[in-house]
């Protein structure tokens, strides 16, 4: 089984949503026995919360339901039990360096790093925006979605 991390920094905006989108994307694949998925925050602002309002109702509008996830914060026991710890953006990225323990292997890097139509490195934070920044954040993550999907089938020998 491979297990994936998606994490940002209060986890009710842009790793929920991650989260969401690759388990649909994995379910649609048939692989949901083999690719575990999860999400959390580097911060503990909102540990227990749903996601935000305006990130549910972006995804629901899209077919995705993020409504029994619960916000967490990461661990560093994440680090030894994920495949892939996959950041937001850069700042949440080298709060998890820091965070992780010496020796751990697990694949450490950013989302967009497996996005396929993006030139962007990071997914933007749209808590502070208006509805346009969840649809963008909704299309970054599903085209990193995609290519993150791919890169699993080819590199796990996934079928």
């Amino acid at each position: 089984m491979v297990k994936v991390l998606f994490v940002c920094m209060g986890n009710i905006c842009r790793s929920p949503t991650a989260e969401a989108v690759f388990r649909a994307k994995v379910v649609a694949a048939g692989l949901a026995e083999q690719i575990q998925i999860d999400s959390a925050g580097t911060h503990n602002y909102h540990i227990g919360k749903a996601p935000d309002a305006r990130t549910q109702k972006a995804a629901q509008r899209r077919g995705y339901d993020l409504s029994g996830l619960r916000g967490r914060q990461v661990t560093k026991q994440d680090f030894i039990g994920f495949d892939f710890v996959l950041a937001m953006d850069l700042a949440n990225l080298k709060i998890l360096q820091r965070l992780r323990p010496l020796g751990v292997t697990s694949h450490l890097g950013l989302l967009l790093e497996f996005a396929r139509h993006q030139t962007e490195r990071e997914v933007p934070d749209p808590y502070y925006g208006g509805e346009d920044g969840f649809e963008q954040v909704l299309d970054m993550i599903e085209d990193a979605a995609e290519g993150l999907l791919i890169d699993l089938r080819s590199g796990h020998d996934l079928i």
